[in-house]
C-alpha cells in the first residue's frame, strides 16, 4: 500500500446536479465538509476494507467502484444516518479518485438506492456502464 495521496477529480454532473444543491443547502458548512471529504479520498487505500464508510462495489482489474458515507458539518447526524453519499471510481494504477454522483437520501427516486444510483452511472458515465 502506498503512501502517496491519490488525486480527487469531481465530474461535472456531480458538481453540476448534486455537489450545487448541497452548497446552496449548507452554505458554508458545506465547504468544510467538503474538504473533509476530499482529504478522506485523497487516502483512499488506507479505508477501504477498515471502516464501515467505504463500500466496495465492483473490483475489476485497477478498477473499484465503491460507496463512501458523510456528514455534513455542524449536523448531529451520523455518516450512516444522514444517507449522505458518494460513489466513487478508485483508479489504482493512476491514483485517481474520480467522484461519479454525491448525493443524499431525498435524491434518490424508486425504492431501491442502489438500483437508482447505478441507474445514474450507466446513463452518464458510458466508460463506467459495464461495472454497474
Amino acid at each position: 500500500m502506498s503512501t502517496d495521496p491519490y488525486g480527487v477529480e469531481v465530474s461535472k454532473y456531480a458538481e453540476r446536479h448534486f455537489i450545487s444543491s448541497f452548497r446552496k443547502k449548507y452554505k458554508g458548512a458545506w465547504d468544510i465538509t467538503w474538504r473533509a471529504v476530499e482529504e478522506e479520498l485523497k487516502r483512499i487505500e488506507t479505508l477501504i476494507g477498515i471502516n464501515n464508510y467505504v463500500e466496495t462495489i465492483v473490483d475489476r482489474k485497477n478498477i473499484l467502484i465503491c460507496k463512501t458515507e458523510f456528514r455534513v458539518a455542524g449536523t448531529k447526524e451520523s455518516r450512516h444516518g444522514s444517507g449522505n453519499r458518494c460513489i466513487i471510481a478508485v483508479h489504482k494504477d493512476k491514483k485517481l479518485v474520480r467522484v461519479l454522483l454525491v448525493y443524499g437520501k431525498g435524491d434518490v427516486s424508486g425504492s431501491r438506492e442502489t438500483d437508482w444510483w447505478k441507474g445514474e452511472v450507466r446513463d452518464n458515465y458510458p466508460d463506467y456502464s459495464l461495472y454497474c
